[in-house]
């Protein structure tokens, strides 16, 4: 009896500790904030007031290395001179070089990170938790001294307002212990489009508003309505100057006047834990209904993003199975594949994708894990200004795929 007890007590301390590990993430943007001070905060941290969960996405510009920006020497396939002459002048052709400033836009969902450390009044060298290094630049008020502002709600001392220059290095972690937001639950709901289109995520609206407490602003018969998001069920567009906000308590207010409810909108974000995030503008906004989150993304959720691999499928019939750079610099899983799909814009992650095909030379369908097909347009990953698929092979040899020549793309183990 005294045995059965133990064992009793043994998995009900384990099932205590399970609830109390899974009750501390709650899927917020948590870690150590060291400032250029010495001073050391920690807890749940707000970014450029749009960023709070690991499903949120870090922009900025990343620079390509330059032995990136050499064509591969193993080329395949026909060497097209697309060069022009003006005045004379050569401009582009086939000289091994891509010509361009080396950089490219680029993002990294924020449970991915293990630090993130200031280097320059517009730069920061992030370290993912695959152990990857590369710095981010400004593209984006992310990054440099545009961010808006770094909110961390330290465990202790409350809530502590940063700007970019008071940063010194972060480290991004699992909750140390159990806290309450003072911004309330995130957002979470299904927003349809004017096209039909549903997709259910966490929410920021206006590219600012992504919490509970935050503030709907509007009109509504010539007076000012401030109504937090917590106590709105739904939002729907009912013209380019005005929505019908209805509460949970079943009142419905037409509210105008506001960026928040009109086509000043800056957009609204639904980021899916399926395949990254989507951005929908005002004009092709519909009707969000909000909902209870099925539960959070939580930091042990994300692997850091290692390294692609795969198998590429040329027109011509051959194949090429290696470690894959995609675009000319997209290798990792963390990274992120854009593009524009019925005017909503798409931020893709590799790590999530389980097969890409091109559909012609200006787009492609991109298919995720659990099953979803996008046909993306707009964007260089996924049109003719693709600057190429790169393969890796097992004998350290790279084989270059240019996109008049590439089929298909299937990651390996998805």
């Amino acid at each position: 009896m005294g045995a059965v007890k133990a064992i009793m007590l043994t998995s009900i301390l384990t099932l205590a500790l399970a609830f109390a590990a899974s009750a501390e993430d709650n899927g917020r943007i948590y870690g150590v904030i060291t400032t250029i001070d010495g001073d050391v905060f920690e807890g749940p941290i707000r970014w450029d007031k749009n960023e709070g969960s690991w499903v949120d996405v870090l922009d900025g510009t990343k620079n390509i290395p330059r032995k990136n920006l050499r064509k591969s020497s193993r080329r395949k396939y026909r060497d097209r001179d697309r060069s022009i002459k003006i005045l004379g002048i050569e401009i582009g052709g086939s000289n091994g070089y891509w010509y361009g400033d080396g950089s490219a836009l680029s993002g990294i969902r924020f449970g991915h990170l293990k630090s993130l450390e200031v280097i320059d009044d517009d730069a920061a060298l992030l370290v993912t938790k695959s152990g990857a290094e590369f710095e981010l630049e400004h593209g984006s008020g992310d990054i440099g001294e545009d961010n808006r502002e770094i909110i961390i709600e330290d465990l202790d001392e409350g809530e502590i307002e940063l700007v970019w220059d008071d940063i010194d290095r972060i480290d991004f972690k699992s909750p140390s212990r159990d806290f309450e937001s003072s911004f309330g639950e995130r957002l979470y709901g299904t927003l349809t489009t004017r096209r039909g289109e549903d997709f259910t995520g966490f929410i920021c609206w206006d590219m600012d508003e992504l919490f509970a407490d935050d503030i709907l602003d509007g009109n509504h018969k010539s007076r000012k309505r401030k109504i937090p998001f917590g106590k709105i069920a739904s939002i729907e567009r009912y013209s380019s100057n005005g929505a019908v906000v209805t509460l949970k308590s079943g009142e419905d207010y037409l509210l105008r006047e506001s960026n928040d409810i009109d086509d000043g909108n800056r957009g609204i974000i639904v980021s899916d834990r399926g395949f990254g995030q989507i951005k929908v503008d005002w004009d092709e906004f519909d009707k969000l209904v909000f909902s209870d989150a099925p539960g959070p993304v939580e930091y042990d959720d994300f692997d850091g993003g290692p390294a692609l691999k795969g198998t590429v499928y040329t027109e011509d019939g051959e194949e090429y199975t290696g470690l894959i750079r995609w675009d000319n610099d997209e290798e990792y899983g963390w990274e992120i594949l854009d593009g524009d799909y019925h005017d909503v814009e798409f931020d893709i992650e590799f790590g999530l994708i389980k097969e890409i095909e091109k559909k012609s030379y200006r787009s492609a369908i991109v298919t995720v894990v659990d099953g979803r097909t996008f046909r993306l347009r707009g964007s260089n990953d996924v049109d003719e200004d693709n600057k190429g698929v790169f393969v890796t092979l097992d004998d350290g040899d790279e084989v270059e795929v240019e996109w008049d020549d590439f089929e298909r793309l299937v990651f390996s183990g998805k």
